[in-house]
């Protein structure tokens, strides 16, 4: 393994679990630390962003162009998380198994329909 990739997948890790950790202490009502969360969320992102840039500096490579492309590209990433995530809500939350199972596929199928999009077919 590489050195960059080595320090992107720490920091990565790291950033996202502040990220999780953030929203979950925001949107449980029963921990009541609203505010607490918000900040463990923004630097959860700040740190991911962070993460990118190191990234690209030690791989001499320039961030991703804000193109039409990428913006739907990422549109479309940000929905199949959702998708995902209104599937796992349904079976843990609501205890729907079979409808949530069958969104949470769906939106599992919406990710990996992502790789083609990115690096295309060859």
């Amino acid at each position: 393994m590489k050195k960059s990739s080595f320090v992107a997948l720490v920091l990565g890790t790291v950033s996202g679990v502040l990220f999780a950790l953030g929203m979950c202490m925001a949107l449980l009502p029963e921990w009541n630390a609203f505010w607490e969360g918000v900040v463990f969320g923004g630097i959860g992102l700040v740190l991911g962003l962070i993460t990118a840039l190191i990234w690209c500096k030690m791989e001499n490579k320039k961030m991703p162009k804000m193109n039409g492309k990428n913006v739907l590209r990422t549109l479309y990433a940000v929905l199949a998380v959702l998708v995902l995530g209104i599937g796992m809500c349904l079976c843990l939350v609501w205890e729907e198994i079979v409808w949530g199972t069958l969104v949470g596929l769906l939106g599992i199928v919406m990710l990996i329909a992502l790789i083609p999009m990115v690096k295309g077919i060859r």
